[in-house]
């Protein structure tokens, strides 16, 4: 039944109403009789390390996760983990070399970092580009696949659904990143819990149809039975879906270069963590790291079951479009739509809560750039923390409401988590080289970074249109291997501009020192055994 029941609203208007005083409550408690620039885009600080962990995973995980990623574990599989089991591997790197290095020369904002490094014309390159993807690929996805669950669940229309999305997402950012990560505890609270209940369904739905009743634990076990084509975590040449996770790319090639430019050069991942110290914020990201392994529980295991269940010839129907396409996205919320009254408004509440913080913390992000490196530098160099603070929540408002209007554009995707990881990609090679270079190579020149800047685009749209160019002579190359050579081209570039630049270092370089890079011993512990877990998952789903 496309609709919820009286219990369905109750319980999520209690998750409204805890959310809504819990961020006004964290708003008003600390709230000074001015916000400055650092309390609004940083939380000055005042994050914990659970706080930190919980609010990367609630604002990283959204309708993507439970909408895209579980119609891409239909429609490929237990592979499309990779995504979430390899995060977490490179949250450990991010938290080892990277977080050091931009608390001791007290990088806030991504952009600044580049104008630091190398020049303000570099900074303002990137910022436009980060500001445009923000808006126009990551905003828009989110909406626009948190309203079509919305929508499949409650019978709400889709105007409707996106209407809702951004006005609660537009209420939570505007009190700060304070009040969004704080409350993305909460989030990411229910969105694991009605995660799990969506998960322990679709596992009993298969034991029932089977004839084994409601055991969960006998669905695992006939899920792995049913679709062991869909339990390989590296997929050979031949497999239809190699396009999108090419084999051992995923573990040694493009994905360590989509991952690394996604946690460690991401205004909207790092900024959680700049305004704390750097043992607090290397527990928040050994946090997330952990809670990265039980994604794929909530995310991917339900997609496979639900293919399972398709091909037993049940909801044929459900998941197919008006002219009989088969729509993998569907997976994720004709699921929710079988549970019961009460549980369905957690799952329901889940999603929401998912969506809401990633768009929350999403838009917060681009009001910190806009704000910071665009606003102060070209628009207001004058302006006071409190107009700096005003133009952060005006950016907020403009990039939600042109993100909703351009959602409904994305309508013809089947898979949308490969749209976002593809596009988002057209710019992670060059975004990933001028950082690393910025950080480790101290003769890196500003017309070097300036070049991996302008070429990350064209080099990737050139390798995507290439086998159309060459009227099919040269075969397609899967977008994590384009971003492998797209990387691979700008470093080698940037190597050559640096050493025959004669103009004058334009940025200073970064301060590093080897002790820098020294962990804990409970941090180096704790991230033994996450790697350790993460070598039997692939050893196990080879």
């Amino acid at each position: 039944m496309n609709s919820l029941q009286t219990a369905d609203y109750l319980v999520f208007l209690a998750y409204f109403i805890a959310v809504s005083l819990y961020g006004y409550w964290v708003y008003h408690r600390r709230k000074s009789a001015s916000m400055t620039t650092r309390e609004f885009f940083l939380a000055e600080g005042s994050l914990t390390w659970w706080a930190i962990g919980a609010s990367l995973i609630a604002s990283n995980i959204s309708a993507e996760h439970f909408i895209g990623m579980s119609g891409s574990g239909f429609a490929i599989g237990l592979a499309i983990s990779t995504y979430e089991w390899m995060a977490a591997a490179t949250l450990i790197v991010v938290a080892v070399f990277f977080i050091p290095l931009y608390i001791k020369n007290k990088i806030f904002t991504m952009p600044q970092f580049l104008a630091e490094r190398y020049n303000q014309t570099v900074s303002t390159v990137m910022a436009v580009f980060w500001l445009l993807v923000y808006v126009f690929v990551n905003l828009t996805s989110i909406i626009y696949l948190g309203a079509i669950a919305i929508n499949s669940i409650s019978g709400l229309s889709f105007g409707w659904c996106i209407f809702f999305l951004c006005i609660f997402s537009v209420v939570v950012t505007l009190g700060g990143m304070k009040v969004i990560g704080y409350t993305d505890v909460v989030q990411v609270a229910v969105l694991l819990v009605g995660g799990l209940v969506t998960s322990y369904l679709a596992l009993t739905l298969l034991s029932e149809h089977f004839g084994f009743g409601e055991n969960a634990w006998k669905g695992l076990v006939l899920l792995k039975e049913k679709a062991d084509g869909h339990f390989h975590m590296i997929l050979e040449k031949d497999h239809p879906f190699y396009q999108d996770l090419p084999g051992l790319s995923v573990l040694i090639g493009g994905m360590w270069i989509n991952n690394l430019n996604y946690f460690a050069c991401n205004q909207y991942i790092t900024q959680r963590a700049l305004g704390a110290d750097l043992q607090t914020a290397r527990k928040g990201l050994l946090f997330a790291a952990f809670l990265k392994l039980l994604i794929p529980l909530i995310a991917v295991l339900p997609g496979i079951a639900m293919y399972v269940l398709y091909q037993e010839g049940i909801f044929v129907q459900e998941m197919t479009d008006a002219t009989g396409h088969l729509k993998p996205d569907h997976a994720y919320p004709v699921l929710m739509n079988l549970l019961p009254a009460g549980l369905k408004g957690v799952a329901f509440a889940a999603l929401t809560a998912a969506v809401v913080a990633s768009l929350a913390g999403k838009a917060n992000s681009i009001s910190t750039i806009f704000s910071l490196d665009l606003y102060r530098k070209y628009i207001d160099p004058n302006a006071t923390d409190q107009r700096l603070v005003w133009a952060g929540r005006m950016a907020v408002v403009v990039s939600i409401v042109v993100a909703g209007l351009v959602a409904p554009a994305l309508r013809t995707l089947d898979q949308a988590y490969q749209f976002i990881q593809e596009y988002v990609g057209f710019i992670s090679p060059g975004v990933l080289a001028i950082f690393l270079m910025g950080f480790f190579w101290k003769k890196t020149t500003s017309k070097a970074a300036l070049w991996g800047a302008l070429l990350t685009i064209p080099l990737s749209t050139l390798l995507k249109f290439l086998p159309e160019l060459t009227d099919g002579i040269i075969d397609p190359i899967p977008f994590l291997d384009r971003m492998t050579i797209v990387f691979a081209v700008i470093i080698l570039t940037m190597v050559l501009v640096s050493v025959t630049d004669k103009g004058k270092m334009e940025g200073k370089t970064m301060q590093v020192e080897v002790s820098d890079f020294k962990v804990s011993k409970g941090f180096a512990v704790y991230a033994i055994l996450i790697m350790g877990i993460l070598a039997a998952l692939y050893t196990i789903f080879w």
